[in-house]
């Protein structure tokens, strides 16, 4: 698994496997075990990069995206590894209509606990009659979390976006 600040996860393409070698060998030859290791790193290579993609998953209830933050600092430092990092967790939240210079507040049903933190809220608003979009927030647009709500402010008339959709990623401490 590559590490370091400018790395990402990748599995090499070029393993290669002559399957007419694999035909015909013997399976207590030295070459059958040097294949079934190369076998299981290449498994484990696959499964490590698996593990920490971010999937691009947005559901209505909650599920953990392959994002990972660094170990809590309730955790110390002599285990503070990647078996200890801190899963990100994501909801989306339907919030239906825009409010016309108004405060809207919808229920996230998260259990907000003690040690407990958002690491990304944002949202787009959609007029599907018009076909026009707005990322939020914006500068008339605000968006919030409170320990049972999301909450958006408009400072001008926004009720023609009809569906709005907020993305919620969290930490679990």
């Amino acid at each position: 698994m590559a590490q370091g600040p400018n790395t990402g996860a990748f599995v090499p393409t070029t393993f290669v496997w002559d399957a007419g070698e694999l035909q015909d060998i013997d399976v207590n030859s030295e070459k059958f075990k040097e294949i079934l290791i190369r076998l299981y790193q290449n498994l484990n290579l696959m499964q490590l990069n698996l593990n920490i993609k971010d999937s691009a998953f947005y559901d209505q209830s909650e599920f953990v995206n392959g994002q990972s933050f660094w170990p809590s600092a309730a955790v110390p430092s002599s285990q503070s590894d990647a078996v200890n990092r801190r899963q990100v967790f994501r909801k989306v939240i339907n919030f239906g209509a825009l409010p016309n210079t108004a405060t809207k507040n919808v229920a996230h049903d998260i259990d907000i606990t003690t040690g407990f933190s958002f690491t990304r809220i944002y949202g787009c608003a959609s007029d599907t009659n018009n076909r026009v979009y707005r990322p939020i927030p914006n500068t008339n647009i605000t968006l919030s979390v409170t320990a049972t709500n999301v909450v958006v402010t408009t400072a001008a008339n926004f009720s023609s976006y009809d569906t709005t959709y907020v993305v919620l990623e969290y930490l679990k401490d």
